[in-house]
């Protein structure tokens, strides 16, 4: 029997190619949480046929996490494949732990905010792009204007520097949008969102941000948490 300790513990499954998801966890994850890092093979180009890919390597991966010690949650950090995949995303992965992807977390964050209508920016090809936003709107969520940056390369994405994704979210804004998604657990948006929200006046989301976020609601973590912008100061337990 292994030993209970004091700590929350999380799992997280990325890409192999993702060069940020795990700096922004460190951000956001707060004191008195462990979160326990796998990867699984990914093959750029980030396009539909490379996405439907990671589904069946989910289950091996996952049962890597620190196999016998209890979960408070389970994160697959990849925003465009969880939106091809779908359901079978938990399917494929299994009931070990209550499971948050960043699409999930988008709609969990969204419904707090009492915010149906948003602005979209993604750093993919068009095609994946189209994939994200069908998913959100398949799920009741009106996307009143949209910018796809064009990257094929999620290591690409990652290097973007501030004032492009800066550019982009400036292409991707709307007056009617009550908040803007920023897509991809690469991109490098979390350091940007207190900065964004104060030059639009509206929540700014990330993938990272509302995938964190949701992961430490569901599990009913309290007190004040690490992360930016006007979600993380939200917290209902």
């Amino acid at each position: 029997m292994v030993r209970p300790d004091h700590l929350r513990r999380f799992g997280l499954i990325a890409l192999a190619t993702d060069l940020t998801i795990e700096g922004d966890a460190a951000r956001l994850m707060p004191e008195g949480t462990q979160l326990h890092v796998t990867r699984i093979a990914f093959e750029n180009p980030t396009t539909p046929e490379s996405l439907r890919r990671t589904g069946p390597r989910l289950r091996a991966a996952a049962d890597l996490i620190v196999p016998g010690v209890p979960l408070d949650g389970m994160i697959f950090g990849c925003t465009s494949a969880a939106a091809v995949l779908g359901d079978a995303v938990e399917a494929e992965i299994g009931g070990r732990a209550p499971l948050v992807t960043p699409v999930g977390g988008l709609l969990r964050a969204l419904a707090t905010l009492g915010i149906s209508r948003i602005g979209l920016l993604t750093p993919y090809l068009p095609e994946t792009a189209d994939l994200v936003a069908t998913y959100l709107e398949a799920h009741g969520i009106d996307i009143v204007s949209r910018h796809a940056m064009g990257y094929g390369d999620d290591r690409d994405m990652a290097r973007l520097m501030p004032g492009e994704i800066i550019e982009g979210v400036t292409a991707a804004d709307h007056p009617e949008a009550d908040a803007l998604f920023l897509s991809c657990t690469a991109l490098p948006a979390v350091p940007l969102i207190a900065e964004l929200e104060a030059r639009l006046g509206k929540p700014v989301l990330s993938s990272n941000q509302v995938v964190f976020w949701a992961t430490l609601d569901i599990a009913r973590i309290p007190g004040d948490r690490p992360g930016p912008g006007r979600l993380f100061q939200i917290c209902k337990w």
